[in-house]
């Protein structure tokens, strides 16, 4: 018998408390001092019993075929999940955000014709039969202004309500109440929408074409769809300059009513150096994910009614105090080949949101003949935890899956290379925020 490999262990920001998480098992736990010393020290418990219980003392053989069956369930699992299929019908956009990494793509305008959406629609049809799959409008920016390509996004539409696919749209949100009526033309799932703090934030990072600024017209928008009964999914990109106008965003999205409505969520965005430089920005306001969660903690103890607007992850902490239990363990974190694919109006097919429209990072084509260099996509598929050599002793590999593929490929130039979450000191804020707060 032994300590499992798979137990993270740490203590809470705080209150100093330790604690003991196995997402192999399923269980996690705040310990006293004294039950936790042959933990912290590596020796042998008093009580093995309720240790055995748990998971956190086991026979490595056991533990073995555990952790075998918990992967099998995740690739079979994962085999039925739903596709989510990324359409971008233009890169242009009428915004200049300040970080914008896209705009170093330098990709040429293309014509979103008839032939190229009919090609789309029969290749997924054929491509992803027998899965369930929805699409999702990127951009650039999906929601241009002006009929031509309202027009277009509307025969977009008809055609995924035809195959009977719920689209979710991602968009800055600056178009979106003349959008409305187009959007009625598909079941949308949800629209998601970015505004990077209050107005005076907002504006300064986030301007249209011609500078002017853009956050009120995006929050009528934000109105005007959750008034049409649509999700609303608000995303935040943060970075050092906007992190603390969050909670006068908070407080904003709290007047306006949209906190109290069921269709509204929040999400925030790492601001992170993806492909391009940051030229404009430099790197020294970008975070770490460490420093990003060191800095929200602070926020939310501050400002503790920001949590009614939105509430950090902080690894599994989230989902373990709202849910009661663990999610299931992430022995892949990285979706793109696997449940995420991106397509572009110029026929080209990438793996995901992170590379689509980066040139060099194109794995095929659905027009004008389809094609697929599946020695890449083997890769890409291939890319989980098993097959990383970094994780597969790593006690943190099942709440970190390995990262981001992209990111990882970005740093490193290999596919099969990681992208290592800071899961245990994560852990050590979201636990002392969230469940230690409540003993």
């Amino acid at each position: 018998m032994q300590w499992s490999k798979h137990n993270i262990v740490g203590r809470t920001r705080g209150r100093n408390t330790p604690f003991v998480v196995n997402l192999l098992s399923g269980n996690a736990d705040l310990l006293d001092e004294k039950s936790a010393r042959p933990l912290l020290d590596g020796g042998i418990p008093d009580d093995p019993a309720e240790w055995v219980a748990k998971g956190y003392w086991t026979d490595p053989v056991e533990e073995q075929k555990r952790w075998k069956r918990a992967y099998l369930d995740f690739l079979d699992n994962r085999e039925s999940d739903e596709v989510q299929i990324f359409f971008v019908p233009w890169y242009g956009c009428n915004f200049r955000c300040d970080y914008c990494f896209q705009e170093d793509y330098g990709v040429k305008p293309a014509s979103f014709t008839d032939e190229i959406m009919d090609s789309f629609f029969a290749h997924i049809a054929k491509e992803f039969a027998g899965r369930r799959k929805d699409l999702t409008l990127f951009g650039g920016e999906p929601l241009l202004p002006g009929e031509a390509p309202r027009e277009r996004i509307a025969q977009f539409l008809r055609r995924a309500a035809a195959a009977h696919l719920e689209v979710a749209v991602v968009t800055n949100g600056h178009s979106l109440v003349e959008y409305l009526p187009t959007l009625a033309l598909a079941k949308i799932r949800e629209i998601q929408v970015t505004l990077d703090g209050p107005p005076e934030s907002h504006d300064a990072r986030r301007f249209l074409a011609g500078g002017k600024a853009t956050f009120a017209t995006i929050a009528d928008g934000i109105d005007a769809a959750l008034s049409a009964g649509h999700t609303i999914n608000l995303r935040s990109v943060v970075d050092r300059q906007n992190l603390p106008f969050l909670p006068e965003l908070a407080r904003i999205a709290v007047e306006r009513g949209w906190t109290g409505n069921p269709r509204f969520k929040t999400q925030l965005g790492r601001n992170y150096e993806l492909h391009s430089c940051h030229a404009a920005l430099g790197k020294g306001p970008l975070y770490s994910r460490v420093e990003l969660a060191e800095d929200l903690l602070q926020l939310v103890k501050d400002h503790p009614e920001f949590l009614e607007y939105h509430r950090p992850s902080f690894s599994v902490s989230k989902f373990l105090w709202e849910h009661g239990e663990l999610p299931k363990p992430l022995f892949d974190a990285c979706t793109g080949t696997k449940t995420e694919w991106a397509f572009d109006s110029r026929g080209r097919i990438f793996a995901c949101t992170a590379t689509v429209g980066k040139p060099g990072e194109e794995l095929g084509r659905f027009w004008p003949q389809a094609q697929l260099d599946r020695e890449v996509v083997g890769k890409w598929q291939a890319r989980d935890t098993v097959s990383l050599s970094e994780c597969r002793d790593c006690a943190q590999a099942l709440a970190c899956g390995g990262g981001c593929n992209s990111v990882a490929k970005n740093r490193s130039g290999e596919i099969l290379s990681t992208d290592c979450r800071p899961s245990r000191e994560l852990l050590e804020m979201g636990i002392g925020a969230y469940l230690e707060s409540e003993t």
